[in-house]
């Protein structure tokens, strides 16, 4: 075999590696260690300038209470955001997130979680211009307060803002990171992953994947070429890009379209990775209205470029490609596990006897969902 392509070391530019397993009952009984031997098993996809972990059913003793990861660029930003968070929010544990010294890790920010719930009193202040006089639901509440904090408060970020779920990322190989941040010690029921090779934006804590919001959770392969009528587009109705990755703009699209527009992962996946104007004209009638209406009412949340994405929220995981399949993705089963990833080779390392396993085809989502939570 020529020798480039049997060298680990040679990286291959936009590769990045994304992985997902789920546990389709919803019982929190996936190691974090195999998560992180999926992940680290395509090490080859990135370059030690990012990777990240997203666990589902982690703080089960915590569920009821919102869940704040926040990296720290400088110790001065820490009473900013504290004193934002405490004339909003009851907290009811603040604490370091637990971490283990790596070192071949070079910079490290400050690293806490806080577990809240808003106070009773708070009527949902208005905090961006989108909603002005406008009565904001609590998840609507919770969004503006994250918006507000990485837009306005230098060196505090949110990463991770959900319940019962944690975002864990930054700067270094998989497997460094998943010791960082002590991965194999948390059992979840969902958990996704991301190993990457920054391109066109900068290595960064906050920049690596994957991205949260709420609930949602996202991890990217490729390449957002419509970044920038994306983040327009998601401008008008409250959500700001601040961590400068062009992935950011997925999970915003994700919470307006499912969340607040209420339509499924089904049309969400012909929204962003919509057929091309000649398929369309090649349809039935009745099915080439229904994507010409789609177009035209989402027209701005088209996804262009090349993407294999893994989208994840407390009761599903889903992947969906581009629509012409420019980045690898595969899905495969085995009695009630669901796994999504870059290569086969990365499921079969934590599950080598597989019932199913099949390459979805371009712009066609894997939707597992729990059957039972209880």
């Amino acid at each position: 075999m020529n020798k480039l392509l049997n060298d680990k070391t040679q990286h291959i530019p936009s590769g990045c590696g994304v992985t997902g397993m789920m546990n389709l009952k919803g019982l929190s009984v996936i190691s974090g260690k195999d998560i992180v031997d999926s992940i680290t098993n395509m090490k080859e996809r990135g370059n030690g300038l990012g990777s990240g972990y997203a666990g589902y059913g982690i703080y089960p003793d915590m569920k009821d209470y919102y869940c704040f990861h926040i990296m720290y660029e400088k110790e001065s930003a820490i009473e900013t955001t504290e004193n934002f968070l405490k004339q909003r929010f009851d907290i009811k544990l603040k604490e370091p997130i637990p971490t283990k010294k790596v070192k071949t890790l070079k910079y490290v920010p400050l690293l806490y979680r806080y577990f809240i719930l808003p106070k009773e009193s708070i009527s949902f202040p208005v905090l961006n211009v989108y909603h002005e006089n406008t009565l904001l639901s609590l998840d609507d509440f919770i969004i503006d307060c994250v918006m507000y904090l990485n837009k306005n408060i230098d060196g505090a970020f949110v990463f991770s803002s959900g319940k019962n779920m944690g975002i864990f990322k930054g700067v270094g190989e998989p497997d460094e990171i998943g010791e960082f941040y002590r991965i194999d010690e948390y059992k979840a029921y969902i958990w996704i992953a991301h190993n990457r090779f920054p391109t066109n934006s900068v290595a960064w804590w906050g920049g690596a994947h994957p991205f949260g919001l709420l609930n949602w959770s996202v991890v990217h392969n490729g390449e957002i070429s419509s970044y920038g009528i994306n983040r327009r587009y998601l401008e008008n109705f409250g959500y700001y890009c601040t961590l400068f990755t062009d992935t950011e703009v997925v999970t915003y699209l994700v919470d307006f379209i499912v969340r607040k527009q209420k339509l499924s992962f089904d049309i969400f996946a012909k929204i962003i990775a919509a057929p091309f104007w000649s398929q369309i004209d090649r349809m039935p009638e009745e099915e080439k209205n229904f994507y010409t209406k789609l177009r035209a009412i989402y027209g701005s949340a088209l996804v262009n470029g090349p993407f294999a994405v893994i989208i994840a929220t407390n009761d599903k995981m889903v992947g969906i490609n581009d629509r012409v399949k420019l980045r690898p993705l595969v899905a495969a089963k085995k009695d009630d596990f669901l796994y999504i990833a870059s290569e086969e080779a990365a499921i079969r390392t934590v599950c080598k006897n597989l019932d199913k396993v099949w390459m979805p085809k371009a712009g066609e989502p894997v939707i597992g969902e729990i059957t039972n939570n209880g």
